[in-house]
């Protein structure tokens, strides 16, 4: 198989990586640009650890090839944080709520959260908007209370300087 030169925007940085034009954008993270906090679960789309933002839309990034995310906006997990190292408040939340155990879910709720907290803050104002969005991704630990109290806590901030 062919393999073919791929310009992707990640974090903010170009990177330009020589792909199969099969392979997961997932493993062009973690494998060739060493974003590990990308992970990959169930590698069917079910369990949301591989969530990204393409264009600010949250992707299994598991089932999204390298080549059709070339020239859009990619961010992961490990681009939440602010230039200065700060934590995503997100992030933070995340800490004080409790809202992790093992962790291998973490990211993918993270950048999950993000996508839709930026999208409309107030999402977490409904439950049963929030228990919807949250129910596309897996966690077997913690039992969601600590990730809603954390989605919460930063939508309801996040609603009141806007």
């Amino acid at each position: 198989m062919t393999a073919l030169d791929v310009d992707l925007h990640v974090n903010g940085t170009e990177h330009r990586v020589t792909v199969e034009p099969r392979r997961a954008l997932a493993v062009v993270l973690r494998e060739d640009l060493g974003l590990t906090g990308t992970h990959l679960g169930c590698e069917h789309g079910v369990c949301g650890t591989c969530t990204v933002l393409v264009d600010g839309e949250p992707v299994r990034s598991c089932l999204v090839l390298a080549v059709q995310v070339r020239g859009r906006a990619i961010r992961t997990v490990e681009g939440l944080e602010a230039a200065d190292g700060t934590p995503d408040p997100l992030q933070t939340a995340f800490s004080e709520h409790h809202a992790l155990q093992c962790g291998f879910c973490t990211p993918g709720f993270l950048v999950l959260l993000r996508g839709a907290l930026d999208e409309d803050p107030t999402v977490v104002e409904d439950d049963d908007r929030l228990d919807a969005l949250l129910a596309s991704n897996l966690c077997r630990c913690t039992g969601y209370e600590g990730i809603r109290a954390a989605a919460r806590a930063v939508g309801t901030q996040r609603a009141r300087e806007q």
